[in-house]
């Protein structure tokens, strides 16, 4: 972050130019907390024809206050370590490959202190306020990262997923939040907190976003997508879960049957499984040393990623925290003070863990499996409450959250909707390396998941308002499929069921004003855009549609002021620039 109340920086990157930055006060109250930094870094130019557009033209994102910025000293979730260090000198290569894919980077968000809770809490700069629950945690340590993409501030967001920094979150805050490969995207530019675990992952309410991202981040070669062949459901993880089994399983289930076929689906005790594929766990006695009476590899795994990323973070930033002193938060400073005392043959132990782990859930998975755990043990606990503290929630959650950062597999947290009023949420695992494939999984199977989730909401009752999210979605890409069909009727039909259902969608309004537009009943169109527009102000396809109604009206005036104000929003787009240039000529 930077020193000064306003800077005016240049040529943040080789893609973007930095407008304008404000700082913001320790306590933000503004945009749900999410933030503690706001700035622009804008995309480049589009690319000529013949040559496609940029993959995220259109797109806004957010960044972890961990990630580096030319000319801003990265915050680390702490004003002590702003005051200690110096600005950044070159932008995190993550961050300028996505504005050079076409996004805009929109600010930094409110981290964990040193990253290091799971709570999501920042007494400095204020805890962001989860959207769907707002007496709740957000999750963290990306907990402003995982807010501003529930609060439709941001589409996607980045953070550092270390022992599920970007799915804890994303499971609290009811959104798309995907962990990918451990080395599979750069770590350069961003502050190390535990290098055998850092993996930087992003937060999403579309699936398509998700994949999109991605595509950028993960440079993978094209491949055909494949479909599962093996979706294994880990029964004795979901018993760690607070939420009743069939809430979280039953839409998967019957998701996979749908799409996939009944044969497709298995259930493992994926304890007993790791016990007898990776022997060095057992060997590292922790069941003993905690009185446990049985030995559990879940708990034994959660034990492991504690104990390195203790002994990992300690060697990176223990000799500052003993030279600065900083105000650390108690319940982190207790964490970090518990310094494990490691020897060269733990570490190597550690190490074997690792790698077995990872060599068992590969050949679990193969190239075309699925797992299915809990994203979190329970619904997002109160903000400020004992439970946040204690070992046994802690290694709860880290029983699940040590699957992927242990063995390295890529893993995605899913929203399953509310459980009596709070975020629900599944994860579904690929082997190390089945990145692309996880990302299509989800993208073929979110659409039916809501589906089912719908169906079993409206037979449980379980919340009235995930069934009306869930069918207001499914009315909307019904109206998509009749849309691509050219069946303009009955796409403003099921846009209609859809805005019934939550009237607060500017997606849904803009769509329909798209297909007035095609049965050229502009002023139908025009006031769904103006809709749509007071939802969303930045709705650049609501500008475009209104200006078109309004032209087509004979409001030329009013058009050529949509057409220039989509320029602002989007200064690359050509229609906007045209339509623009056309109609001043015209009427001048």
């Amino acid at each position: 972050m930077a020193a000064p109340n306003l800077w005016v920086l240049v040529g943040l990157s080789l893609a973007g130019i930095v407008l304008m930055t404000k700082k913001l006060k320790k306590v933000v109250k503004v945009d749900f907390g999410a933030f503690v930094e706001r700035f622009q870094i804008l995309p480049p130019p589009q690319p000529p024809p013949p040559k496609a557009p940029h993959p995220l033209t259109g797109l806004s994102f957010a960044i972890s206050d961990l990630f580096d910025i030319k000319g801003f000293v990265t915050g680390f979730g702490i004003p002590d370590w702003e005051r200690t260090h110096v600005a950044a000198s070159q932008t995190s290569p993550v961050v300028s490959a996505l504005v050079d894919g076409g996004a805009t980077c929109v600010g930094k968000t409110v981290v964990d202190e040193m990253s290091f809770g799971i709570s999501g809490e920042n007494r400095n700069y204020g805890t962001p306020t989860n959207p769907v629950a707002r007496a709740r945690i957000p999750g963290g340590p990306c907990s402003g990262a995982a807010v501003a993409v529930a609060a439709k501030l941001v589409d996607f967001s980045l953070g550092v997923d270390t022992v599920g920094g970007v799915r804890q979150p994303a499971g609290h805050c009811g959104v798309l939040g995907f962990r990918p490969s451990y080395g599979a995207v750069s770590h350069l530019g961003i502050i190390p907190i535990s290098t055998s675990f850092d993996t930087v992952g992003w937060f999403a309410r579309d699936p398509s976003i998700l994949h999109r991202v991605g595509q950028v981040l993960l440079q993978a070669p094209f491949s055909v997508q494949r479909n599962p062949r093996n979706v294994i459901i880990a029964d004795d993880c979901f018993q760690l879960s607070k939420v009743p089994v069939p809430r979280l399983t039953q839409a998967v289930i019957r998701s996979t049957e749908n799409l996939f076929g009944k044969q497709v689906l298995k259930h493992e005790i994926l304890g007993d499984y790791i016990a007898s594929r990776v022997p060095s766990l057992k060997a590292l006695d922790f069941y003993k040393s905690n009185g446990d009476v049985k030995f559990s590899s879940l708990r034994s795994l959660a034990n492991v990623m504690q104990l390195l990323r203790r002994h990992e973070f300690n060697h990176n930033h223990l000799e500052w925290i003993s030279s600065v002193k900083p105000a650390l938060d108690p319940v982190i400073l207790a964490q970090v003070q518990e310094r494990p005392v490691l020897v060269d043959k733990d570490i190597e132990n550690f190490i074997a863990v690792k790698n077995e782990l990872r060599s068992a859930l590969n050949i679990l998975l193969k190239d075309d499996g699925v797992l299915v755990i809990p994203s979190v043990s329970s619904p997002p606990p109160k903000l400020g409450a004992k439970e946040l503290s204690s070992e046994d929630y802690l290694l709860t959650e880290f029983s699940l959250t040590a699957l992927a950062s242990v063995s390295g597999c890529c893993q995605v947290a899913i929203p399953l909707g509310l459980y009596e009023n709070y975020p629900v949420s599944v994860s579904l695992m690929a082997k190390h390396g089945g990145d692309r494939f996880l990302l299509d999984t989800v993208q073929t199977m979110h659409a039916s998941l809501l589906h089912k989730l719908a169906d079993e909401a409206a037979k449980s009752k379980v919340s009235d308002d995930v069934s009306k999210e869930a069918i207001a979605e499914i009315a909307k890409e019904k109206g998509n499929a009749a849309f691509k069909a050219k069946n303009w009727q009955k796409a403003i039909g099921f846009y209609t069921d859809a805005i019934k259902l939550n009237s607060n969608t500017a997606t849904y309004f803009n769509n329909r004003a798209a297909a007035y537009l095609e049965l050229r009943s502009f002023i139908q169109a025009e006031a769904d855009c103006t809709k749509a527009i007071d939802l969303d102000k930045k709705n650049v396809k609501a500008y475009l549609r209104r200006g078109t109604a309004r032209e087509m009206l004979g409001y030329y005036k009013e058009a050529i002021e949509d057409f220039r104000y989509a320029l602002v929003l989007e200064p690359t787009n050509k229609r906007a620039a045209a339509s623009a240039d056309r109609l001043t000529k015209l009427f001048p």
